[in-house]
């Protein structure tokens, strides 16, 4: 059993995933948006998309946004074009 992993707030810790992750990110930073169109987020960070995320939600809401996102890890069996959004229960 490995050693637990301490949180402080959400924030990522040396030994977090979310670490590691944001390490995988900052290597494919991109300075535009992968997206169609206008995207109301100004403060968002564009990378190249290259990697897959499992993501568990409670629910969609009545814009299409998730609610309670919390990352569950990276998928290694998915191509980026393969991934569709799921319709229905999440």
């Amino acid at each position: 059993m490995g050693r637990p992993v301490r949180r402080d707030g959400g924030r990522a810790t040396r030994s977090s995933p979310l670490l590691a992750l944001r390490q995988e990110l900052d290597q494919l930073q991109a300075a535009d948006s992968p997206f169609e169109g206008q995207i109301a987020e100004r403060t968002a960070h564009w990378v190249r998309p290259r990697l897959v995320a499992q993501i568990a939600f409670s629910e969609w809401t009545r814009d299409g946004m998730l609610r309670h996102p919390r990352y569950v890890g990276l998928r290694d069996d998915k191509n980026p074009t393969d991934v569709v959004r799921v319709r229905g229960e999440p």
